[in-house]
């Protein structure tokens, strides 16, 4: 199939998502349609492209020959199979977005957004059938990391919701759709309760910024790169597994909760955060940075998937 003949999709918006998205999408053969607000704006998706490349099966100038960046959204959406949003979290900006979209997009398109905190129903309220928004909430960079959580609204037909995950799964990536709605979804609440306590700790005097990086890389991160927190407790309880645990260690977990931090996000507190983190990791170099992330993730990755193959 040639580049012509392969089936479209839309991006819109060219921030650090969307174009982790479009050079997936690209990367995956299809004709990606990058719409942004300013012309300008074009070279840094380019270079956030190039960037991405080594990451990816093709390289830098087969991504780029499969992109196309405009300021019209219309022409961004007319014929695509799929439009994914990913512009800033801006509720009235993001239904005025999808209400133009579904006046130029094809009718059985899927329209997906990246929203990490807004419900689909809302940013659809604007449109004729709000039912057809999904979120696909992706976690940062999409093009690396494979988690992409999934929800409709109360209107979503289910047959669009099984779309979103054969077309997500199709893309390499891990499908995880909520039962219900809730704020945040899944990663980004665990995330968060995993980052409270660990600005507690900063600002309580137990360790650095660089400290509980080392902590986190060195236990929990490779842990759960392999299993889940309740495979981990099943594991961990031995032969007996989860009963054997909470037998054992989990009964006194309830009251290690009372035990956690709520730390003050003042100015002060914020200045000290960015101090310790500019210190342990430069301000220079964000691109060698990013390069070696990507590196490290997809070797991660790669290993998971080869051990699950001589496993079979």
């Amino acid at each position: 199939m040639s580049t012509h003949d392969s089936p479209a999709v839309a991006v819109l918006g060219g921030g650090t998502i969307g174009a982790s998205w479009a050079a997936l999408l690209a990367d995956a053969g299809y004709r990606v349609r990058v719409a942004v607000r300013r012309t300008e704006t074009a070279h840094a998706v380019t270079a956030a492209v190039r960037l991405h490349a080594p990451a990816l099966a093709a390289d830098a100038d087969a991504l780029l020959a499969r992109l196309t960046v405009t300021t019209d959204v219309a022409e961004a959406v007319t014929g695509a199979e799929v439009v994914l949003e990913s512009i800033s979290e801006r509720l009235a900006d993001k239904q005025e977005l999808f209400a133009a979209v579904e006046q130029a997009a094809p009718a059985d398109a899927l329209l997906l957004s990246s929203t990490s905190t807004l419900l689909p129903d809302a940013i659809g309220a604007r449109l004729a059938q709000p039912g057809r928004v999904l979120i696909a909430h992706p976690f940062n960079p999409p093009h690396v990391i494979p988690l992409v959580e999934v929800l409709g609204g109360p209107d979503t037909e289910p047959k669009l919701v099984r779309r979103t995950t054969e077309f997500l799964t199709a893309l390499g990536r891990t499908p995880v759709v909520l039962r219900r709605p809730i704020a945040g979804f899944i990663a980004n609440r665990l995330q968060t309760a995993l980052l409270r306590e660990s600005i507690h700790l900063i600002q309580q005097g137990v360790a650095t910024a660089a400290d509980i990086d080392d902590a986190i890389t060195g236990s929990l991160g490779p842990r759960w790169a392999v299993v889940g927190p309740f495979q981990a407790l099943h594991l961990g309880g031995g032969p007996g597994g989860i009963r054997q645990w909470f037998g054992h260690i989990g009964a006194g977990l309830a009251a290690g909760w009372s035990q956690l931090g709520t730390p003050d996000l003042d100015d002060d507190g914020i200045a000290e955060l960015i101090a310790q983190t500019e210190t342990a990791y430069g301000t220079d170099g964000y691109e060698q940075r990013v390069a070696a992330r990507d590196r490290r993730q997809l070797a991660v990755l790669a290993a998971l998937r080869d051990e699950e193959g001589d496993a079979r």
